[in-house]
């Protein structure tokens, strides 16, 4: 991979120089000491990662990561010095469509550079654009048929400019909801109890962290909380599995939304919002084969227009939709609770 560096500490450029250099196969494409420079450069040299720093003199990283993605898009992979202490940024710049961020790497105390977190999360990067497709292949529906769901599901899936995404979604959700909401968004574990405090500001319905058993219940959002898979594990329970372990999806759209074909009983929505990739793309496209509602975000409402176009390419969306126009239609869908599903579908 050739990789960009953005980052106005000659320590840091130095320390990323050598983390680059310490796996074959990378080399370092150019280096910026600020934001501007960095979208100049990658609008005259795109490159296929950036390391983007958070805090720079002038424009910031975040800012440098918005117009980046508008006017040449790349991998954005944030690298600052204490992501703990950076969330809200994170996540911001995350919205802005960076795929994930991990902190800079420091001098152990055999004065050794502590590389593996970042080289860790290079290497996921490069399995993720390389566009490698899920093995999913999705087992039969159950032969015995539980009793309806009373309420509907709201599964929702997104990656890069997610964070965002969702807490616009969620905002014009209302608290009286009468569905239950499934996140799956791309992030490591060390953020997921961080991003549901965050997305907690933004919307009326609370958002907490799926845990094993955890029932969806209506007017409450939960969120995947771990690298591995979150599923239904039964018709109404949730959990996690490790597989497929080779999986650079970690937690997969697909896992969970056939897990929602094979398992839930009811009426439910799928809906995949912006991410770079195909995850969800197929899972999407079963949950429509399935008799299920299914909604992709638009190109021009997405920060990186890449899962939601696989899923158009499947014709797995039954409808098209600007961000700013889901919230509504979901709810105008529940309002249907009661007509269909796979046995019928939402109404219209």
């Amino acid at each position: 991979m050739r990789i960009g560096i953005v980052n106005d500490s000659p320590i840091a450029v130095e320390a990323l120089r050598r983390a680059i250099a310490a796996k074959s196969g990378h080399q370092v494409a150019w280096i910026a000491t600020n934001g501007v420079q960095a979208v100049a450069n990658c609008s005259r040299d795109t490159p296929d990662l950036v390391l983007m720093d958070l805090i720079m003199p002038g424009m910031d990283g975040v800012e440098a990561t918005r117009q980046i993605m508008a006017s040449a898009p790349c991998a954005i992979l944030i690298v600052t010095v204490d992501v703990g202490a950076n969330t809200p940024r994170v996540f911001e710049a995350m919205g802005h469509g960076a795929l994930d961020a991990v902190n800079t790497p420091t001098l152990e105390s055999d004065n050794h550079l502590n590389v593996g977190p970042l080289i860790t999360k290079i290497e996921t990067i490069g399995k993720l654009t390389g566009n490698r497709q899920a093995s999913t292949a999705t087992p039969a529906r159950d032969q015995v048929i539980p009793a309806k769901h009373p309420y509907p599901l709201i599964a929702i899936g997104a990656s890069a400019g997610g964070p965002v995404a969702l807490a616009r979604l969620l905002a014009e959700l209302p608290a009286n909801f009468s569905a239950a909401v499934v996140l799956v968004q791309h992030v490591d574990t060390q953020f997921a109890e961080g991003m549901a405090q965050w997305l907690n500001q933004h919307s009326r319905l609370p958002v907490k962290l799926a845990l094993e058993g955890d029932r969806p219940i209506p007017a409450t959002v939960l969120l995947a909380a771990t690298a591995d898979h979150l599923v239904l594990k039964a018709q109404d329970r949730l959990g996690y599995t490790p597989v497929p372990r080779d999986y650079v999806y970690r937690p997969s759209v697909d896992v969970f939304f056939e897990s929602v074909v094979r398992l839930w009983r009811g009426d439910a929505v799928g809906v995949l919002l912006t991410g770079m990739g195909r995850d969800g793309a197929l899972g999407l496209k079963a949950m429509r084969d399935e008799g299920y509602h299914t909604i992709a975000q638009d190109k021009a409402s997405s920060a990186v227009y890449g899962m939601p176009k696989a899923a158009v390419a499947l014709n797995a969306a039954t409808e098209v939709l600007p961000l700013d126009c889901i919230a509504a239609r979901l709810t105008h869908l529940c309002s249907f609770g009661s007509s269909s599903g796979p046995s019928g579908g939402l109404g219209p």
